[in-house]
């Protein structure tokens, strides 16, 4: 006779194969939530999820009678499989019926045995609807449609907050549309020319900030909504006043927008009054790391879209020297964004020219072509090849690049292997150090941070 503890050890063999088609990364991701450490005690297998075979959380049950936690079987439904695990049969997310008896089993196995190490399962929130999410953003655009600044920022803030609860509640808030409702009524509330219910705007448009960064990606409707003049004009606003969490959320919701390369977003923000003082004063102040490494990759798709006025603008504003310090110091991550923006800025001639009259830049360039990443080592030998090729006749560049072992350390990453675009542009400047070699002394230089100068 087959017991029930066996069938259930049943039901979660017959699932692995087919648990095994969804990436590890993806069952990982349907149980972000904090997991209570691993119990001493056995759990009991039928309080175990058959598609993740951990203890559930928030038992739901399948019209076929089955019970899984709801996340693992909501990602299951996601990827393309409208069938039950177990059975095969078909399915669909709304048919899940919380199973509160089971929920309720495994809380009091939970408590009882509490002195082994088990935490006790808190109770699930009821999760949104979509009728719910509807109603919550039509009540965020008719509120931004009437210049209600105060009652626009109580929904989003409602809409942000049940998106930050659980992720199955911010794709249905994703799936009503909640980064157009957000963006729409971020540029309404931007375009309002009323003092009345100043403060009341300041706080909902940094309410709705935050509350895009919940519902990335943006979509074109979206990005060109905050691409407005108004809305732009609040950004860097916001950038150059606000407090330090919103300005973290600012520069985030610019990176969004940028990154996705769109021309017309792109030259709406370069010609946005303040746009480059706002972002370079982030890099020059930085916030957090989070803000400055979305400062840096704003600044990298402005300056790819235009280069002549980007890199100008830029320039002016002391970013070539303000990248060599920063790079100086930098972390993995920030260096390769740093790196990115620098190499772009020295197409222009008068970047090169800062670079050459900073003691930092070429040593800086040197170092950073090996031990980064590959990415770092992409663009820092871009930067090196762009100023050594086009250095004065007097060779002071190359001289400097040999003083510091640039030379070695070219010949080394050649023997190590590189390709495309940095394989080409290393084996130039091999060519162009070694004419330089005759007579120059070839040094080590190992750390440069004596060298550094104070940015004005």
């Amino acid at each position: 006779m087959v017991t029930p503890m066996t069938r259930a050890r049943a039901r979660a063999r017959a699932v692995r194969l087919a648990v095994s088609e969804i990436p590890l990364a993806v069952r990982r991701s349907a149980r972000q939530q904090q997991q209570p450490p691993e119990p001493a005690a056995d759990v009991p297998d039928h309080f175990l999820c058959p598609i993740s075979l951990d203890m559930m959380r928030d038992p739901v049950t399948a019209p076929t009678g089955i019970t899984y936690d709801r996340d693992g079987v909501e990602v299951w439904l996601e990827r393309g499989r409208p069938t039950c695990p177990v059975t095969g049969r078909p399915l669909r997310p709304e048919e899940l019926v919380p199973n509160h008896a089971t929920r309720r089993m495994i809380q009091e196995w939970c408590v009882a045995n509490r002195a082994l190490g088990v935490e006790r399962v808190p109770t699930p929130r009821v999760p949104v609807s979509a009728a719910d999410a509807r109603e919550i953003l039509e009540g965020v655009a008719a509120a931004a449609r009437r210049g209600d600044a105060a009652a626009c920022g109580r929904m989003v803030a409602r809409a942000r907050a049940l998106g930050k609860e659980s992720e199955r509640n911010r794709r249905c808030l994703a799936s009503a549309g909640a980064e157009h409702a957000l963006a729409l009524a971020f540029s309404r509330l931007a375009a309002a020319s009323t003092d009345q219910q100043a403060e009341a705007r300041a706080c909902a448009l940094e309410e709705i900030l935050a509350a895009l960064v919940v519902f990335f990606p943006l979509d074109e409707e979206s990005r060109r909504c905050i691409a407005s003049p108004p809305s732009l004009d609040a950004l860097v606003s916001i950038l150059s006043h606000g407090e330090q969490v919103t300005r973290v959320s600012a520069v985030v919701v610019l990176r969004e927008i940028a990154s996705s390369c769109d021309n017309q977003c792109l030259e709406a923000m370069s010609k946005a009054n303040a746009m480059y003082d706002a972002l370079v004063n982030l890099v020059a102040k930085p916030v957090s790391p989070q803000a400055t490494k979305a400062a840096l990759v704003t600044a990298y798709y402005l300056v790819k879209n235009d280069i002549e006025h980007a890199a100008s603008r830029l320039v002016d504003l002391g970013t070539v020297e303000l990248l060599v310090e920063l790079l100086a110091d930098a972390d993995k991550g920030t260096t390769e964004k740093a790196l990115a923006v620098l190499d772009t800025v020295l197409v222009a001639a008068k970047a090169r020219d800062r670079a050459y009259a900073h003691a930092l830049a070429v040593p800086v360039l040197a170092k950073k072509t090996m031990h980064v990443s590959d990415m770092a080592t992409e663009f820092a030998v871009s930067a090196l090849w762009r100023l050594c090729k086009n250095s004065p006749a007097d060779g002071g560049c190359k001289a400097e690049a040999l003083q510091v072992g640039a030379f070695q350390k070219l010949l080394l990453l050649l023997q190590l292997g590189c390709d495309g675009v940095t394989k080409e542009r290393a084996s130039e400047l091999l060519r162009l150090l070694n004419a330089s070699r005759d007579s120059t002394e070839c040094i080590e230089t190992a750390d440069f941070k004596g060298l550094k100068r104070p940015f004005i």
